[in-house]
């Protein structure tokens, strides 16, 4: 069965509070499908807390269907940028004022419950999960301890230590 609402009357879409930023990401939208240039009215809409207009999107290329590179939302023009450099599961809004919120990408098909908690999760104030950690919250203790155990690794080999290789015998 294809997951096509949340539970309750709750927003598909959750935004950090407004604050320094911390994490990866600025809150999490759950859209309703994959076709980017029909879901930005949805999310227009429930951006107008935080910016006036939107200027520009930015999206991966690879995960959602051609779109077009110009769209008009509520009087004013919207460029759509695709990079195959972009994380896959996220989408930047960028505002007239420049202002740029990072948003994870909840896949339209995931089921409802977990949407939700993915998304209140993504918006919790405090949150610093990884994307991967974020859309995987069933195994969250595995992914974040890997993810702490390569970021050490990363740092102890940046600052000129050496993992241990074991060579075959």
């Amino acid at each position: 069965m294809k997951a096509t609402e949340p539970p309750g009357p709750e927003p598909r879409l959750r935004l950090k509070p407004e604050a320094p930023t911390t994490g990866y990401v600025d809150g999490a939208w759950w859209p309703r499908s994959r076709d980017l240039s029909s879901e930005l009215s949805a999310l227009r809409a429930a951006l107008t807390v935080r910016m006036t207009r939107i200027d520009r999107v930015t999206y991966n290329l690879t995960v959602w269907p051609p779109t077009p590179r110009r769209l008009v939302l509520d009087g004013h023009v919207v460029r759509l940028e695709g990079f195959r450099s972009q994380h896959t599961d996220t989408v930047t809004v960028i505002g007239a004022d420049r202002r740029r919120l990072t948003l994870l990408v909840v896949p339209p098909d995931t089921d409802p419950d977990l949407a939700h908690r993915i998304l209140v999760t993504a918006a919790h104030g405090n949150t610093i999960d990884t994307i991967k950690t974020l859309l995987a919250p069933n195994d969250l203790s595995r992914h974040a301890t890997a993810d702490l155990a390569d970021a050490a690794t990363q740092r102890w080999e940046a600052d000129g230590g050496r993992t241990t290789v074991q060579l075959p015998s």
